[in-house]
């Protein structure tokens, strides 16, 4: 049932969105097809909340409070779906972060680590070429005379592109990786998010790495957390941790690699080495 739910809401959605956006474009929509869409999605919803129902039964047969076999129900969308709307709602949190000149997840105590610099060059140009192009899109639907629906419908999947991609900047200013007396927490803006208890470090060591593939890579035990394809910072644990990767996949690794604008406030977390101290 709940395979069928989940396939419902993919073929369902998409085509209610296909009618709305025609009828918004002033594009004539025959009457069969719009009382098929309606069906379709009447029994989709009736279909999510049969499938919603059996999720709270069975959770609450397994001994889950009302609480529990309520947030239950989110497992009718797909790990992948939800993680993405959660990436969506962090960037729009750490845009109001952003104005108001705060970050996240740095307490008092704790030494928050940039990492943004050095793709922010990047990212503007990518900001200023989508800007363009709206402009360029805008010119050319009025230029065909195109209807004043269609026009706003690629206006605001264009202008919600360009909010996206400011939240993305946004998440890398205002969550840094964070050094605190426990712990050392690697992100990547909303994507990525990796606590190290400090106890696990064998070593921290600064390496330079210019050819990193991918921004979150897993190979073998091996992860890269790279920022414009660059790495400078490679973490050896003493035990396997497990990470979760952007989209829910899980690995068990034993070195981490990432970069750090100043990797030098990172120095801290080294293990000490017995017979130094004092001198």
């Amino acid at each position: 049932m709940l395979r069928v739910a989940r396939a419902a809401l993919f073929v369902a959605a998409p085509a209610e969105l296909v009618v709305l956006v025609l009828a918004a474009s002033g594009v004539p929509v025959p009457g069969p097809v719009v009382t098929v869409v309606k069906v379709i999605v009447a029994l989709m919803l009736l279909l999510q909340l049969v499938a919603a129902g059996q999720l709270v039964a069975e959770a609450r047969r397994d001994g889950a409070d009302w609480h529990a076999a309520f947030r239950s129900v989110g497992r009718l969308v797909p790990e992948r779906l939800r993680r993405i709307v959660a990436f969506d709602a962090k960037g729009m949190v750490s845009l109001v972060l952003l104005v108001a000149r705060r970050r996240h997840g740095v307490p008092q105590g704790t030494v928050g680590v940039p990492y943004s610099g050095a793709q922010l060059g990047l990212q503007a140009g990518f900001l200023f070429a989508m800007v363009v192009e709206v402009v360029g899109v805008e010119l050319l639907l009025r230029a065909i005379d195109a209807p004043e629906g269609l026009r706003v419908a690629f206006l605001v999947i264009d202008l919600y592109s360009i909010l996206i991609v400011l939240a993305v900047i946004a998440a890398c200013v205002t969550r840094p990786h964070v050094l605190s007396d426990e712990e050392l927490r690697i992100r990547y803006g909303a994507f990525f998010d990796l606590s190290i208890p400090r106890a696990q470090i064998s070593s921290l060591r600064i390496v330079r790495n210019y050819n990193e593939s991918g921004m979150v890579k897993v190979l073998d035990d091996r992860l890269a957390v790279a920022v414009a394809s660059q790495t400078n910072v490679v973490v050896e644990l003493r035990e396997p941790i497990q990470v979760v990767r952007p989209l829910g996949r899980r690995a068990d690794v034993r070195t981490v690699r990432f970069f750090a604008d100043d990797p030098a406030p990172l120095m801290d977390a080294r293990p000490a080495v017995p017979g130094r101290a004092g001198g």
